[in-house]
């Protein structure tokens, strides 16, 4: 009987110096992920990235340390690009799609995303800190061009103020979301966070002039089924029962 040929060889091709740092990248971010960074070993490291653990420190010299801070900044070119959205729509419909990939992002990034914003790790460092505020400062950048605001002009000082509280607020919620096993549902979340985001606006529009000229403006562009319509509609039934602390005509 003729034995059967043996299948070809795979070709082998050597990776190139970006290929395997981003190879070694992402077996970082798997394992940060979950666990947080002093749970990490290189070793496990070079075996989820099916390499050597002298290979590992060819890449990375200065050890976990160094692979944390990289895989960090990886990460958060990632959430920044959550916050990436055109303008174009109803401005709430927008923050609605910016939050559902945030949310995405905080739920395969658990344990990391949580120990990230904690702190409190050996792997924390003044440079980690940095960037996560770059990130910070991204998502208001961002928020604040939806708000119809110039990215060549500084912000109103109000409304800057304004969506940097909501974006703390939103971490927070994102904390608790996974310290409560990732209940409500991300959906309900998200749709929780956009009544903030318009309850904080309505409240600044009262006492600062330039969030009231903004708000003004976006108003026409949303629509009665989106989530300022909702959110309007829901409140509806507030205005009669307050009736007596509004001033007579």
């Amino acid at each position: 009987m003729t034995a059967a040929a043996a299948p070809p060889a795979r070709a082998y091709r050597r990776l190139s110096v970006e290929e395997r740092r981003t190879q070694l990248l992402g077996a970082a971010l798997t394992l940060f992920a979950h666990r947080a960074p002093d749970e990490v070993s290189l070793d496990e490291v070079a075996t989820v990235a099916g390499v050597s653990r002298p290979l590992v420190y060819r890449y990375f010299p200065g050890g976990r340390q160094q692979l944390y801070e990289a895989a960090l900044r990886s990460a958060a070119e990632q959430l920044k690009l959550c916050f990436a959205e055109p303008a174009e729509g109803p401005p709430t419909e927008r923050v609605v799609r910016v939050l559902d990939r945030y949310l995405a992002f905080v739920d395969e990034h658990d344990a990391g995303f949580s120990a990230l914003l904690r702190g409190g790790s050996v792997a924390e460092t003044s440079r980690t800190g940095t960037i996560v505020d770059e990130v910070r400062r991204a998502a208001a950048e961002q928020i604040l061009l939806h708000l119809g605001h110039d990215a060549q002009s500084e912000p109103a000082p109000r409304l800057s103020m304004m969506v940097r509280t909501w974006i703390a607020a939103v971490e927070a919620a994102s904390l608790i979301w996974l310290d409560e096993g990732k209940r409500p549902d991300a959906s309900e979340l998200r749709d929780w966070l956009v009544d903030q985001f318009i309850g904080l606006l309505a409240v600044t529009s009262a006492s600062d002039p330039q969030t009231a000229s903004a708000v003004a403006a976006l108003l026409p562009l949303e629509n009665i089924t989106g989530p300022a319509g909702r959110l309007a509609d829901r409140l509806a039934p507030l205005v009669g029962v307050a009736a007596h602390l509004l001033p007579p005509d």
